[in-house]
């Protein structure tokens, strides 16, 4: 028989993602460097158009043309590896898919590089983690539309739905896009997880609450409009118990936060490309923060600073808390977009923001019930320059305003760290402010290397020999 699809990378993402392949109605060979991955695969196979090869040549002889290739190898050299003993068995037609976190440039460069051979090159993000690979992710493919139409029918299948039965996947683009779109989704990941931490932090410092009361209350803020799948997940963190010990097992983990790189590209690019993501930006450099821990240790013995105390209603500062947490979370998802608008007209993305969120809804990490509002905000105005614009989302912030000051005030009180949702503050005041105090800046510029300033009386350019005599 003649297979679909060709699964290179049989890792926990490739395997189940060739699974779900298989599942949906499309035979998938799948092949790896090693050989006990093959046999797992294999051992899986009875009852399924599923086989797993040693030989890459066996593996393209099975496939029918197009040929499909998904590789699904980690980011960097790895993927070039793969590429250089995927290339002597390629021919012009064929499709190549890159399923793995690669960083959009890279994509750009085999784009090229396999154009010029008429291979396509697709590079796909998915998200989702393994679960999702295996019953359905949210996916994000760039390149081509006639990739796109041969992949189309495959990758519809395969995707998770959303819960009016659309499938989370669409064409994001040319080239790099689909990897940009899932770069950005990443970085607003990890804004995302910092502010919920921060909420946490001050749920357990600020108030004293334990784990089983946090619970509670991040069960009943998925009940209105925080609903989302990290706000699910960490009310049911606060519930696990340490079997050894009989102590929330949340309380027993290193309190340092890892990271695969995706959150620094996304702060990297957005400096290249000349977008704000403070919110972002404040996630990142939270968790590299987080990895001082011996200087962090040492620092706690030597550095003194308040004790948090709280006096007032406590069920008034949490309804605070979610208000401030629901509001910074509008800015991560603003300065993502905002992001995304800003790389669609650099790169000729032509990125359509509203099939974006659309995808979002399901599969993904950041899926969340806000991308209903962010898809109307997008359908009432394609052009919106920034979500906060919007009118719902606007009079979200209005309504939460109070409340987002004064939780930021309580943790600067008491000395809690929150600089994404300090971030946040900062990125909305700073945006509704109609003039900031960068014309200091700009005099301060011009006074020691003569880097010239705009007048807002007049126009032209202007130097001024600022020494006094």
């Amino acid at each position: 028989m003649k297979y679909r699809v060709g699964v290179v990378g049989l890792g926990v993402m490739g395997r189940n993602l060739a699974l779900n392949i298989e599942r949906n109605g499309f035979p998938v060979v799948g092949y790896d460097l090693d050989e006990q991955k093959i046999v797992s695969l294999q051992a899986e196979s009875k009852g399924k158009s599923l086989l797993g090869v040693r030989d890459l040549r066996k593996m393209f002889a099975a496939l029918e043309d197009p040929r499909c290739i998904l590789l699904m190898v980690p980011a960097g050299a790895a993927v070039d590896s793969a590429l250089a003993q995927l290339s002597p068995y390629l021919k012009p037609g064929d499709i190549v898919i890159d399923g793995g976190n690669s960083h959009f440039l890279d994509t750009e460069r085999r784009v090229r590089e396999f154009d010029s051979h008429g291979i396509q090159f697709v590079g796909m993000g998915v998200s989702g983690g393994a679960e999702g690979a295996k019953w359905g992710p949210s996916i994000m493919p760039g390149g081509s539309l006639e990739s796109w139409q041969v992949l189309a029918p495959i990758l519809t299948a395969i995707a998770a739905r959303a819960e009016d039965g659309e499938p989370c996947v669409t064409h994001i683009g040319p080239r790099g896009a689909g990897h940009y779109v899932k770069m950005v989704h990443n970085g607003i990941e990890y804004a995302d997880m910092q502010l919920i931490a921060e909420a946490y932090d001050l749920l357990h410092r600020g108030l004293g609450l334990d784990a089983p009361a946090i619970s509670r209350v991040f069960s009943s803020w998925n009940e209105g409009r925080l609903k989302s799948y990290l706000i699910e997940i960490t009310a049911n963190i606060f519930k696990k118990m340490d079997p050894d010990t009989g102590q929330p097992l949340v309380d027993l983990i290193l309190d340092e936060a890892q990271q695969k790189g995706t959150g620094k590209w996304t702060g990297q690019n957005a400096l290249e490309i000349g977008a704000p993501i403070p919110t972002i930006d404040a996630g990142l450099t939270s968790r590299i923060l987080s990895a001082l821990k011996l200087e962090r240790e040492k620092a706690a013995m030597v550095l003194s600073g308040p004790i948090p105390r709280f006096e007032g209603n406590l069920a008034d500062f949490i309804s605070a808390v979610e208000n401030a947490l629901f509001a910074s979370k509008i800015t991560a998802y603003a300065q993502g977009t905002a992001m995304m608008m800003t790389a669609s007209q650099e790169y000729g993305y032509n990125l359509n923001l509203r099939e974006i969120a659309k995808i979002w809804r399901a599969g993904c990490i950041i899926r969340a019930g806000i991308l209903e509002n962010i898809m109307g905000a997008y359908e009432r105005n394609p052009q919106l320059v920034n979500l906060m614009l919007d009118p719902y989302f606007q009079n979200a912030l209005e309504g939460s305003q109070t409340d987002w000051r004064h939780v930021i005030q309580a943790a600067v009180g008491w000395g809690i760290p929150v600089p994404a949702m300090s971030a946040s503050l900062a990125y909305f005041d700073a945006f509704r402010s109609e003039r900031l105090p960068a014309n200091l800046i700009q005099a301060q510029r011009d006074y020691f290397g003569a880097h010239t300033y705009q007048r807002i009386d007049r126009d032209g350019t202007f130097h001024t020999q600022w020494e006094l005599e």
